[in-house]
């Protein structure tokens, strides 16, 4: 496998490793490189190709539980996701042949797709509710529960995300460019917060305002920062979909995006004059 800044090959004394390249810019892609009887797992409509030898199959749940989980184990799963917005199943790629093959996943916004070693960090990672996109089999998708009202009710993810759980590889999909930031004990960071992707459990996630009056009412950028609080990882996206979309809705207007003067002077009259009504 070519080597790239966002690749990784196996470790012998490591279980459950996988090969994966990230390829692309602002439109990427995951390439994971199975040996025979590996599997991935994967949000339903995620795959981009596999090879012929790689079988996939529909699991209820999380497929984290494998053979030996139960059904309850399994509907736990399930509804683990489905409080999370996401769907009931999702899909396991196992290799069946010989020798080595690919399977590649893409996330459905443009964005980032960030791999990250859940057990080089601690075993859980707790991220916005859309993020996880793909990992090696055995990687748990839970609930993690905001437990401040204020910080459910305004903090852009709600009272719930996604929490992450595990020893191998999961890959995250973040919108824009992402930045790393490893805060020490006590040091503090304020993110906007649905600039907010991703962070270990030992950072303490709170609101704070944003400013005063005028501030909230004129600069645009909400009641509240997200205040993270060390120590621990966090990890920030540019441009939350969220963004992106009510940016969409602004400029199509409220004829369907047909308006093709903005940023007219003379508005309302611009538009008659250029035909738009």
């Amino acid at each position: 496998m070519t080597a790239g800044p966002w690749s990784h090959h196996r470790s012998a004394s490591l279980a459950d490793d996988i090969d994966f390249e990230i390829k692309g810019q602002e439109l990427q892609f995951v390439e994971i490189e199975l040996d025979p009887g590996e599997s991935a797992v994967a949000e339903a409509g995620a795959l981009v190709w596999k090879d012929a030898a790689i079988g996939m199959t529909t699991v209820f749940g999380d497929g984290s539980g494998g053979a030996d989980g139960g059904f309850m184990g399994k509907l736990l799963g399930a509804g683990k996701r489905l409080v999370t917005g996401e769907s009931l199943f999702t899909t396991v790629f196992t290799h069946n042949g010989q020798g080595k093959a690919r399977v590649a996943f893409a996330a459905p916004t443009p964005g980032s797709i960030l791999p990250l070693n859940l057990g080089q960090l601690g075993g859980t990672l707790i991220c916005q509710k859309d993020a996880f996109l793909a990992a090696a089999r055995g990687v748990s998708i839970g609930v993690e529960f905001q437990r401040r009202m204020m910080t459910g009710l305004f903090g852009g993810e709600g009272f719930i995300m996604q929490k992450l759980q595990g020893d191998g590889w999961v890959f995250v999909q973040m919108g824009g460019t992402v930045v790393e930031r490893e805060l020490g004990p006590g040091e503090q960071l304020h993110v906007d917060t649905g600039c907010l992707a991703a962070y270990t459990p030992g950072v303490d996630f709170d609101l704070v305002m944003a400013g005063g009056v005028k501030s909230v009412i004129f600069g645009g950028e909400g009641l509240f920062f997200a205040r993270l609080t060390g120590p621990g990882k966090v990890w920030i996206q540019s441009l939350p979909f969220s963004r992106l979309a009510g940016r969409m809705l602004a400029a199509a207007g409220p004829r369907g995006g047909q308006n093709r003067g903005e940023g007219s002077v003379l508005g309302a009259l611009g538009d008659f004059i250029d035909g738009n009504n």
